[in-house]
């Protein structure tokens, strides 16, 4: 049993598997079109901060920062790198961390020098909350990829969060979810049971049972969201683990 802001990672049932990136992966490596192209902005959305954060750990200026990252995902979906991917060499995060590092050692500056002065971007980065978001790390962690691992961390658990507000919210409840979503953290504040009761017009005993649920639904869409960043659903147990690992300070 592994424990994490108030929530058991263990095995949550028949929780269903979300599809993985992997399926994700075949169609960004299609020849490129449209639904390349779409498939590329999916994978871009859950991995451009890590990869960028990477890159700023290593020195580079947040310009060169911004650069690098957006000509990375151009580069491996117009040498239909992500094609090439296979599931079976695991998790999605190593191959993309393994295909940076290549690409920087010895693509990049060659990729620059063949644009340089034409070739649109393809890829839509917020630039500014990037560099505001990287501010905010703390001076540790002392290597590039141990940042990165907390920044994939944190993008697998705020994607677990907006699932489940987006849920409350499609049900009508987003107060409630408003109201309790600190519980999934272990963090109330000084509010008891009772006095959320009051507020949301329902009694402690319904506040106990609805944080019961929320925290068993978040569980099943982590477990989902960590599902969809390995190749095997007996692989989710360990990356859990590893995930946990990665936001635990030493």
């Amino acid at each position: 049993m592994t424990s994490f802001p108030g929530v058991w990672l263990g095995n949550a049932g028949a929780a269903p598997f979300a599809t993985t990136h992997w399926s994700v992966v075949r169609r960004a490596g299609m020849n490129p079109g449209e639904e390349a192209a779409q498939a590329l902005e999916t994978l871009c959305r859950a991995y451009w901060y890590p990869l960028y954060a990477f890159v700023r750990r290593l020195g580079h200026s947040p310009e060169d920062a911004q650069d690098i990252t957006q000509s990375f995902f151009a580069y491996l979906l117009e040498k239909g790198l992500i094609g090439r991917a296979q599931p079976e060499a695991g998790r999605f995060r190593s191959f993309l961390i393994g295909s940076l590092k290549n690409f920087m050692a010895n693509d990049f500056r060659r990729e620059q020098a063949q644009k340089r002065g034409g070739g649109a971007m393809v890829i839509s980065f917020d630039a500014q909350t990037a560099e505001e978001r990287y501010a905010s790390e703390p001076v540790e962690p002392k290597n590039p990829l141990t940042l990165f691992q907390q920044a994939w961390a944190v993008e697998v658990l705020d994607h677990a969060i907006e699932r489940l507000e987006s849920e409350y919210h499609s049900d009508g409840k987003i107060k409630i979810f408003q109201a309790l979503h600190l519980f999934l953290q272990g963090d109330r504040g000084s509010q008891t049971y009772a006095e959320i009761g009051v507020a949301l017009g329902l009694s402690e005993g319904a506040v106990k049972v609805t944080v019961h649920r929320m925290r068993q639904r978040y569980r099943e869409l982590l477990r989902a969201a960590v599902a969809n960043t390995v190749s095997d659903p007996i692989e989710v147990d360990d990356e859990l683990r590893h995930l946990l690992k990665a936001l635990t300070p030493e």
